[in-house]
């Protein structure tokens, strides 16, 4: 049993690590926190964004995998005459 599980440690899903930093970064900007508590959820909100971008680019490497050949670069060229 070396890994713990704690609420305070990882997120149970991207959902609740989103809504959580949305809760962090009220509290920040309204001024409810103490230097102290302020410091401690910076820390808190750097690794929920950690978590969410891992959890983005998993998903983004998983749709790759099931779109294949099929996933093409989006290209924003468009024909200068369609607009004369």
């Amino acid at each position: 049993m070396s890994k713990k599980s704690s609420p305070a440690d990882e997120p149970a899903s991207f959902e609740d690590a989103m809504a959580e930093l949305e809760q962090l970064v009220a509290r920040m900007e309204a001024g409810e926190l103490p230097l102290e508590a302020s410091v401690a959820a910076y820390k808190r909100g750097t690794e929920l964004v950690k978590y969410c971008a891992g959890q983005l680019d998993k998903v983004d490497s998983q749709v790759k995998v099931l779109e294949g050949e099929m996933l093409k670069p989006f290209t924003t060229d468009t024909a200068p005459e369609a607009d004369e």
